[in-house]
């Protein structure tokens, strides 16, 4: 068993002043058993786990480590273990872009080709404060490269690779400042920009204006993959038949990703943003103020923070999660609560576990869970129901939502929908809720609110022909320029595949005239005025309309 590990022990003379009666310099008894109790499960040594740490007011009550940091070496986790933390590196590299534009050195509302030339003129001007928030409509990197045939996360990636896909793009997912989607390669450009604008890499930048202000000494921007880091987790998800294998992402990009760091560190982090050190306090408001759509509608999104509400209280944090790693910090400034879980398990969802964690700290003091008021649903008759079986795709994405009928429940892919007697669906899920409407002709259309902040406007398709003779017409060998990758489209038993000399061979499944899905892709086909295909676009959750050419 790993032994329990507590901070505040030869380190008590550093400490603040003391703090009022009711939050207490170090969780109670009752408290630390509720919270070990959240990470039982992983309170073992042959499995990975976590490391939890838990501040009050700035000032560390709780830290422990869970689980095995390397399988192979049999070494427990420890809060000193240091883990890579993924998204959570995004706040960084934002707060580094603010602190240059303080100085004067760039403005947020520059346009992004100013400091990075190879971002291609798309026509439109893109600017770094757009990159912050993820409103550029810029295609996402990794995906782009994972369509390119690139594996994750064994292959090396660059900066040099990204910059180089994202210089061959000739469109983007929507007009900067029209929508929210979330976009790595925006905050692969800002550590870009650092470097252009300050002189200093980002990893440099950040560890004299960030890290060593703030005592954050276990904390770098690894920007080298072979460097050796002593104290740094393993990561592994599970191997099918039992058992786990090592997943650690290869990366010499970062701004993105790519920080290294402790759950110690990211506290002082997290006390710092409710009690800044250094910089202005009109950055550090700007920091956790929601941007802006053109529209003049929220994003709930701040500097690489996520802004939001649980339970009533105000909350800002960010998730992380790279190959086997996984990684949550979160805080609730009106309670003075910070919580950081990061796990080297690819199942682990730490953002549930701090949630449970802030529950066993709060207790009472967290406000009861407002109660759900929907109206129960609708019961109807299996006919009913059946109406709505069918393949639907998004008018923007492209992307497919297909509905079947399981029992007596319709499922809009893995979501659950409820009927109401308006023929109003309210999924229970992460998608937010559905609204299903009818025309004469019956079941035409699916809206989901919210996915991102747009609302998706599902299309019912008609069935589509298919046997071997008709998918024929599709079957080629398409190029890419903007991924530099050739994909040949072959028919296999009645059915279309996806050939790649680098993937797996993927299923194209029918979603109607000219469109197919494949995993979370979908693939839509176009032909000229005579009826041939001519090539393919591909979209995804965070790309749309990468062109394909069909080749001689």
């Amino acid at each position: 068993m790993p032994r329990l590990l507590t901070a505040l022990t030869a380190a008590a003379l550093l400490l603040p002043p003391a703090l009022p009666a009711q939050l207490p310099a170090q969780l109670p008894a009752p408290v630390r058993a509720k919270v070990d109790s959240v990470f039982a499960s992983l309170d073992r040594t042959d499995s990975p786990g976590c490391a939890l740490g838990i501040s009050r007011n700035g000032v560390p009550v709780y830290e422990r480590g869970y689980g095995m940091s390397d399988l192979q070496q049999r070494q427990s986790i420890a809060p000193s273990s240091i883990f890579h933390v993924a998204s959570i590196s995004k706040q960084f590299a934002a707060v580094s872009v603010a602190l240059l534009a303080e100085e004067g050195k760039l403005s947020l509302d520059d346009d992004v080709r100013k400091h990075v030339s190879e971002v291609p003129d798309h026509g439109v001007p893109i600017t770094v404060r757009q990159l912050i928030h993820h409103t550029s409509g810029l295609r996402d990197q990794w995906n782009l490269l994972g369509l390119a045939g690139w594996r994750f996360p064994d292959d090396l990636i660059t900066e040099r690779d990204v910059l180089g896909i994202v210089a061959r793009q000739r469109g983007l997912n929507f007009k900067p400042g029209d929508e929210y989607a979330y976009s790595n390669t925006g905050y692969t450009l800002l550590a870009v920009i650092v470097q252009r604008v300050s002189g200093s890499s980002l990893r440099q930048f950040a560890h004299e204006r960030i890290f060593t202000p703030l005592g954050m000494h276990d904390t770098h921007f690894h920007d080298d993959h072979a460097m050796i880091v002593p104290g740094r987790t393993s990561a592994y998800v599970p191997r099918q038949g039992g058992g786990w294998r090592i997943s650690i992402p290869v990366f010499d990009t970062y701004g993105a990703t790519s920080l290294f760091t402790t759950t110690g560190d990211l506290l002082k982090w997290m006390a710092h943003l409710d009690k800044p050190q250094f910089g202005s306090p009109a950055l550090w408001r700007a920091a956790e103020t929601t941007g802006v759509l053109n529209d003049g509608t929220a994003i709930n999104y701040g500097y690489g923070m996520a802004l939001g509400t649980w339970r009533g209280l105000r909350v800002v944090g960010h998730g992380g999660a790279d190959a086997g790693y996984r990684a949550s910090i979160e805080r609730v400034p009106t309670e003075g609560l910070a919580v950081a879980v990061l796990c080297n398990l690819g199942p682990a969802a730490p953002g549930v576990l701090g949630r449970s964690v802030a529950e066993a700290v709060l207790g009472d003091r967290l406000p009861i869970e407002p109660v759900n008021m929907r109206a129960p649903p609708h019961v109807a008759t299996r006919a009913v129901l059946e109406q709505w079986v069918g393949t639907y795709r998004d008018t923007v994405s492209q992307s497919v939502l297909r509905i079947r009928l399981t029992g007596d429940t319709l499922f809009g892919n893995n979501t659950r929908i409820d009927l109401g007697s308006d023929s109003t669906g309210t999924p229970r899920g992460q998608n937010g809720f559905a609204v299903l409407r009818q025309t004469a002709r019956g079941p035409s259309t699916v809206s989901l609110y919210p996915r991102g902040l747009r609302q998706q406007v599902f299309v019912r398709q008609e069935p589509a022909v298919t046997g071997a003779t008709a998918l024929g017409a599709y079957a080629g060998r398409y190029f890419s320029e903007e991924l530099d990758t050739r994909y040949d489209i072959v028919v296999r038993d009645s059915v279309l595949v996806r050939t790649h000399r680098k993937m797996s061979d993927a299923t194209l499944m029918a979603a109607g005239r000219d469109g197919f899905s494949m995993g979370g892709t979908t693939v839509l086909f176009s032909r000229d005025r005579r009826g041939r295909v001519t090539g393919f676009t591909v979209s995804d959750a965070r790309v749309r309309g990468v062109r394909f050419v069909r080749m001689p």
